[in-house]
């Protein structure tokens, strides 16, 4: 992991799940004040997942934590490389389209409950998951986000 956290695009990326989260959800993504780096590092290494994907196409994961590195069973250069639909079965895809039109349309959800899969073909199910826009400093859609604690491996 290399302490990724520590490069710019990783600490920017992570004020703007944590500002989005705040403006849609209306909590914090962790309690306290804390500089933009040190915010980067605690939640890297902290005790929940955390993911985010950009606005292309066939949107490209462009964050995960050190939890969801260790779930989908990838190193960030290949997580930040994976279209965030690769994350669900087939058979799941068009029921993970409908929370992420749900999501877009409402600002964020905080129930959402889904079978994802890891690199290796592992499945688990998320369960209390939040997944909200992602919107830059100046109001700009720039992806989505999801966060959870939750999951069993089936």
């Amino acid at each position: 992991m290399n302490d990724i956290w520590q490069d710019e695009s990783v600490i920017a990326q992570t004020q703007i799940i944590a500002r989005s989260l705040k403006h849609f959800a209306g909590r914090e993504l962790l309690a306290g004040n804390f500089a933009p780096a040190e915010l980067a590092e605690k939640v890297f290494h902290a005790p929940f997942v955390v993911v985010s994907h950009g606005t292309e196409a066939d949107p490209i994961l462009n964050y995960g934590n050190a939890a969801a590195l260790a779930l989908w069973e990838m190193p960030w250069a290949e997580l930040t490389r994976t279209p965030s639909r690769l994350t669900a079965e087939a058979p799941n895809r068009a029921e993970r389209a409908r929370l992420l039109a749900a999501v877009t349309a409402r600002g964020f959800i905080d129930d959402y409950s889904g079978v994802r899969i890891s690199k290796s073909g592992r499945r688990f199910c998320v369960a209390q998951a939040t997944v909200w826009n992602l919107v830059s400093s100046n109001g700009k859609p720039c992806g989505q986000a999801a966060m959870f604690s939750h999951w069993e491996f089936l």
